[in-house]
This record gives C-alpha cells, structure tokens and sequence, in this order.
C-alpha cells in the first residue's frame, strides 16, 4: 500500500472549481513535469483522476477526520519489485479532484498544488516512505 499525499482544509477559503476535463490536464502537465530520467523508468502505472477520496481510501492511509487526501499511490514500489511482478496488475497514482480545488487559493495555486501532489506520489512509486518524501520536497523547495 502506498502513502498518501494529505493536508488539512482551512475554513472559509474559497474553493477554486475546475471542470473534470481541465483537472485532468492538469494532472497530465504535472506528469510531463517529472523529469524524463524518471518518467522513462515508470512502467505498469495508472494515473488517474477521481472527484473524492473513498472512506476506505481514507481509512487505509490513516487520514485523520480533519484531514484530507490529495493522492494516493497503491503497488509494489520500484525499489522491491522483481521480474516476476511483470505479470502483475498496474500500480495506481490517484489525484483527487476536490481537496485540491478546496485547499487552492487561486488557479495558479491550484496547478502548482497538483504538481506538488503528482510529484510526491511518483516519489512513493521509486520507493521513497513519507518521511523520505517529505525531506525531498523541502530540498524541492529550498527549504531546509
């Protein structure tokens, strides 16, 4: 099971609303954003796009009740597969739509919070856990 990339909501923003089809856009340039070194080594891997998290979803990633859950990668990382996991069902990467439109401050924001949410799920992919991710993103950012 993978990691979730979650968040908590703040009161009384305004919620920035995007049709599906430009959602999915977005996820599809935040995609064609990881660098080619990566991206050429992704393979059996859905990325796909749903409107809410499911409480099962919710539940597996241990997402408190004032939380929220931007994506969620599901399968074997790349650091522990062998050749036998050819055979296996894709890996899944899934953005959600709604808790990214509700935490956004702006389109802007939005595109920038799908990157950022793309970009941690392939991080889970290549096999790196929450806390590997997080000091990842910190470096990504400047942030030390």
């Amino acid at each position: 099971m993978g990691n979730p990339a979650c968040g908590r909501l703040s009161g009384g923003s305004r919620i920035t609303r995007v049709p599906p089809e430009d959602f999915q856009r977005l996820v599809s340039a935040a995609y064609d954003l990881i660098p080619d070194e990566f991206r050429s080594r992704m393979e059996n891997i859905a990325v796909i796009v749903e409107p809410e998290p499911g409480t099962g979803q919710l539940a597996r990633a241990r997402v408190p009740r004032s939380g929220t859950l931007f994506g969620l990668y599901e399968g074997r990382p790349l650091t522990v597969r062998s050749v036998f996991d050819s055979f296996a069902m894709p890996d899944r990467i899934t953005i959600f739509q709604g808790p990214h439109e509700r935490a956004a401050r702006s389109p802007e924001h939005l595109a920038k919070l799908v990157e950022d949410t793309v970009w941690h799920e392939v991080a889970h992919y290549f096999g790196m856990n929450e806390s590997q991710v997080r000091a990842a993103e910190r470096t990504r950012r400047g942030i030390r």
